[in-house]
């Protein structure tokens, strides 16, 4: 006998592309091309190698470094983790399925995600990935996905502050080991006999040196070391990005999640969708720019000021126990990212440059994909076992390399979603989520839903 309707087993799917909002694609597609601004250094450029140039203002790498800097530096990782959040509330959207297996299937997701982190991490080789990190919070921000908006927005100032406590905890652990170490080094150079915590103290210091502020001949070193073969770089990444993954998780998870929250919430209130007025979107670009933009520039007229150096951060780490300065950067961020957003929310709407701004909703689509794909071209062109570019090239050449895969991008991404309705990553994403393999080729255009479709499944 055929069943019913009424009584069929719910079907788990991906969301429909035709559920999907531009506007937070359109953000995305910006952050994550924002993000490679940042990750680049670390891709290229050896151990100080800013010294050259970011306390000579004569230089054009010194103003290149300082604007980026200002608009780019955390603001693009806040945006990507705040439409991370977002996205929390899109893949539950529409899915006819009782709540244990909706819990089921969002925690397969991210346990997939973290998989891809670690073979990020650990086989392309970049430690500065962020997947792994971003299934890790992405299972606690789950816990929120009910809460009243008013509320996660207090995660902001509330986790800014524990954020900074927990650094300041650490710092001062840190502190305390080079005190240690310069009273041992100080005996050592008075030939005095050392005493056993003092030989435990250049122990100690060392261990951070290896994995955390490398010595000049450290960083001599690290340089020939990424400019071998894929063994030697392998050997010399993976320890370091599996500290920050166990060992040091407990500090870096609060400010992601602080992000997500808060996308939770801006979500909820329309800001990220773009049904807020144009008054108030202005509102938040006037306020945001004219607060952040001050702060910001305070904070780094101080870094100019006291951390020229190697040797100067750690004198400038003898002498103070806590950096109150800090503090500026969580809300300078919040608040430049928000006028960021808003901003760009605006230009959209407007139809400004409105084949740009359609290649970075593809972009933005396609994050997973030109995420990975960011990594594995970097990591050949710059690394010893690829074209060995590594500590070559001057500050404002990397760029160049950026630009290049930013068009490349931006071309790719459209043509590839004409075809397709995912990209490669995300294919593959979707395909173990749901543990069948999804449609690939596309039948037809994708339009997004009207915005009242999609957040009605949240009133």
């Amino acid at each position: 006998m055929e069943t019913s309707i009424a009584h069929r087993a719910p079907i788990a799917a991906p969301v429909n592309e035709a559920n999907r909002l531009s506007t937070i694609d359109m953000l995305r597609g910006f952050a994550l091309l924002g993000i490679l601004l940042m990750n680049m250094p670390g891709f290229s450029m050896a151990d100080y190698s800013f010294e050259a140039f970011k306390n000579d203002p004569g230089s054009f790498n010194f103003w290149l470094y300082q604007t980026i800097g200002v608009l780019f530096e955390g603001k693009m990782r806040a945006m990507f983790g705040m439409v991370f959040g977002a996205g929390v509330l899109l893949f539950i959207a529409n899915k006819n399925m009782n709540s244990r297996a909706i819990h089921a299937l969002y925690y397969r997701r991210m346990f997939w995600l973290l998989l891809f982190g670690l073979f990020h991490a650990h086989i392309i080789l970049w430690t500065g990935e962020i997947l792994y990190l971003y299934a890790v919070c992405g299972m606690i921000l789950y816990w929120f996905r009910n809460v009243a908006a008013k509320y996660l927005v207090w995660a902001v100032p509330v986790v800014a502050i524990a954020s900074f406590i927990a650094g300041t905890i650490q710092y001062q652990s840190i502190r305390e080991k080079r005190l240690a170490y310069v009273e041992a080094t100080k005996a050592q150079s008075e030939n005095k006999t050392l005493t056993e915590n003092q030989t435990i103290a250049l122990t100690d210091w060392r261990e951070i040196e290896k994995n955390m502020i490398p010595s000049r001949e450290d960083a001599k070193e690290n340089t020939q070391k990424m400019k071998s073969d894929y063994a030697t770089v392998a050997g010399f990444l993976r320890p370091l990005v599996w500290q920050w993954q166990t060992k040091y998780l407990i500090f870096e998870i609060w400010d992601s999640l602080a992000l997500m929250l808060l996308g939770l919430a801006l979500f909820k209130w329309g800001f990220l969708t773009g049904s807020w007025s144009r008054k108030d979107y202005w509102k938040v670009v006037k306020i945001g720019y004219g607060l952040g933009l001050p702060l910001v520039l305070f904070a780094q007229y101080y870094n100019f000021l006291h951390f020229s150096t190697l040797e100067a951060n750690l004198l400038r780490m003898e002498q103070v126990s806590v950096n109150w300065v800090g503090l500026i950067y969580p809300f300078q961020r919040i608040l430049i990212v928000m006028a960021h957003a808003a901003a760009l929310i605006l230009m959209f709407q407007s139809g400004f440059a409105k084949n740009l701004f359609s290649r970075l909703v593809a972009v933005g689509r396609m994050a997973l994909s030109n995420y990975i794909a960011h990594s594995v071209i970097c990591t050949m062109f710059f690394f010893g076992y690829g074209l060995n570019f590594y500590g070559e090239f001057e500050f404002y050449q990397i760029y160049f390399v950026v630009l290049a895969i930013w068009i490349f991008q931006l071309i790719i991404s459209p043509i590839w979603l004409k075809h397709f309705r995912f990209g490669p990553m995300e294919w593959l994403w979707r395909s173990l989520t749901y543990w069948k393999l999804q449609p690939m080729r596309r039948e037809g255009p994708g339009v997004s839903a009207p915005l009242s479709e999609v957040r009605a499944t949240f009133n």
